[in-house]
């Protein structure tokens, strides 16, 4: 059994944590045995947005973690709090490109939340297992720009993939159902609902993606 990181960003597709992703994830990784650390970092979102509406919620704040908790059904530790992992998963979500790092802003230009983008590349440096999906592989990027140089994806879409390379990644196109490995790096990605797709081909590509993390964690 490992001890496999899940970093999330809130709770909500626009403003957090894609919450299907999260969820076939955690299943995902529980399934397979191994003991799950609930990662988010204690700060304000930069934005709410009513799910109902999909219009900004002016006035109103709140926090990544304390949000986050709703879907770990239990209070996640910050990133510098983690302690000794084993690999690493980001499950997607605008709030991984708004509140973990400012890409949603300012696309290839964005910085990353300081204490993320440390905790990320400690991983990656280790040669420990990272798995991205959804949007979180621009994360990813934005926190390695190139060192190392790390094949990534986020579907098909040109803009973002056009992002991605810019800050020194290698975008790979993929289908929604598969994901996208580089074994040296030991980095795996699926686009998840950066493309139209139904829940259960959502839920396809993350389980390849678990799949290749399980057999490097083997």
């Amino acid at each position: 059994m490992a001890r496999v990181g899940v970093m999330i960003s809130g709770c909500g597709f626009l403003d957090g944590a894609e919450i299907h992703e999260s969820v076939f994830t955690l299943l995902a990784l529980s399934r397979r045995g191994h003991e799950i650390v609930p990662i988010a970092p204690d700060m304000p979102q930069r934005k709410v947005v009513d799910h109902r509406t999909m219009l900004p919620m002016e006035g109103t704040v709140r926090n990544v973690a304390v949000e986050a908790a709703r879907i770990f059904r239990g209070a996640p530790r910050s990133p510098s709090e983690a302690g000794e992992l084993d690999a690493l998963v980001m499950p997607g979500g605008y709030g991984a490109a708004l509140n973990l790092c400012d890409f949603a802003e300012k696309g290839a230009d964005c910085t990353v939340q300081p204490e993320v983008q440390s905790f990320i590349r400690s991983m990656v440096e280790a040669g420990k297992p990272v798995g991205a999906w959804c949007i979180a592989p621009a994360l990813l990027a934005a926190a390695l720009r190139g060192d190392p140089k790390v094949k990534l994806t986020v579907g098909n879409d040109p803009d973002t993939a056009a992002a991605l390379e810019a800050m020194g990644a290698e975008h790979v196109e993929c289908k929604v159902t598969d994901c996208v490995v580089d074994e040296e790096h030991k980095v795996v990605s699926a686009p998840a609902y950066m493309l139209e797709a139904a829940m259960h081909e959502v839920q396809a590509g993350i389980e390849a993606g678990v799949e290749v993390i399980d057999r490097w964690l083997r």
